[in-house]
């Protein structure tokens, strides 16, 4: 259902009585007329999910219908605070460029709501379309790979934007949440309406310029090693790209499971489980133990974020050794968040006084009850 005509006729910055809305073809429609255009043929559900954190009627408030980051500013009214874009951001070639100009075009505490096409939406449209199974695999696969894969692949990504001028995207919501934030962004809520992920979000800070972002299949992690250095700890990709953008929110979101993990993370992609169920991910660590920046046994290699978190006791004493490859807990049967920092404490005390003893003994523990099956990865 069309956002009624009834609520249109209580906009308060339409044209003033009398004033043409569009006088001639050939005349850039005025932003008030744009802005009435735009809510006439939105749904009751979109325009509610607006004004549970704007009312898009307001003077401070510009909704523009645009992928090009030029065009954001003549779209925009005086004295603008906030924000609505329309457009899928799918269909803009430089997506953090484009974040980034919003950026600039609100105030501290403004706030953005916009749209996207999540690939789980798209799969699930032409899923309705392609009924015969064998042969939806099979688009499906070459769809993901040339809208998916190739933009991010190096050498070949210049050929994908030349061909489809940026448009028709496939984006994950972790990547795009990801973007947001990287942009100078706080997430406030996102909802799923009409097949479009739709976000509201309010500026913070300035974007995070000169930022590199993690797209390759290995990818480095920044964590605390020994005498709190700060070292890069590689891993086999299991998350979408931009994801380490959304650490601190996914763990105000939802905490952390079991195992000491962030619960609930949305960022794991569909083959990352299957590389952390089977401790595949963990591989190229084996390059951090050549540099000698890690043990083959030693505490988590943990984020700023994460080691922070920890009691101040373990704290001091974590970091007067090499992170390792293979954590206590796997040795202890210590799985779940409290017993991770327990496994530690135990540990620590151990290797003080015997530090090489130690270490053989939590390996040939790990190992047994890794091939024993009493421990898996999370």
């Amino acid at each position: 259902m069309k956002f009624p005509e009834l609520l249109t006729q209580v906009i308060t910055d339409l044209p003033e009585k009398g004033q043409s809305v569009i006088t001639s073809p050939f005349v850039r429609p005025s932003i008030d007329s744009r802005k009435e255009a735009i809510l006439k043929n939105i749904s009751l559900d979109v325009y509610q999910f607006f004004v549970n954190h704007l009312v898009p009627e307001r003077h401070n408030v510009s909704l523009i219908d645009t992928n090009i980051r030029e065009e954001i500013s003549g779209q925009l009214r005086e004295n603008t605070r906030s924000i609505i874009n329309i457009r899928r951001l799918n269909e803009t070639r430089y997506i953090n460029k484009f974040l980034m100009e919003i950026n600039r075009n609100i105030p501290d505490a403004g706030i953005f709501i916009g749209c996207v096409e999540p690939v789980k939406c798209v799969k699930m449209r032409y899923r309705q379309k392609i009924r015969i199974p064998f042969i939806f695999s099979a688009f499906w696969l070459l769809m993901f790979l040339f809208h998916r894969v190739m933009p991010k692949i190096r050498y070949i990504q210049k050929a994908y934007f030349s061909l489809t001028r940026g448009k028709y995207r496939y984006l994950t919501m972790g990547e795009t949440l990801g973007r947001i934030v990287s942009c100078g962004f706080e997430i406030i809520e996102y909802k799923e309406i009409e097949g479009l992920l739709y976000f509201a979000v309010i500026k913070t800070r300035e974007p995070a310029y000169g930022m590199k972002p993690s797209f390759g299949p290995m990818f480095p992690m920044e964590r605390v090693g020994r005498h709190g250095k700060i070292i890069k700890v590689y891993k086999l990709r299991t998350m979408h790209p931009f994801a380490e953008f959304l650490q601190d929110y996914i763990t105000k979101l939802n905490g952390y499971n079991k195992t000491g993990k962030p619960a609930n993370d949305f960022r794991i992609a569909s083959w990352g489980k299957f590389y952390r169920k089977y401790w595949l991910d963990e591989l190229p660590q084996l390059l951090n133990v050549l540099k000698g920046e890690l043990n083959i046994v030693g505490v988590r290699p943990l984020s700023r974020t994460r080691f922070n978190e920890l009691p101040e006791d373990v704290r001091k004493i974590r970091v007067r050794f090499k992170p390792g490859c293979i954590p206590p807990y796997v040795a202890l049967l210590m799985p779940d968040a409290d017993g991770n920092i327990e496994a530690e404490r135990i540990y620590l005390s151990e290797k003080v006084k015997r530090p090489l003893s130690t270490d053989f003994k939590y390996f040939f523990l790990a190992v047994y009850n890794i091939f024993s099956g009493k421990i898996k990865s999370s």
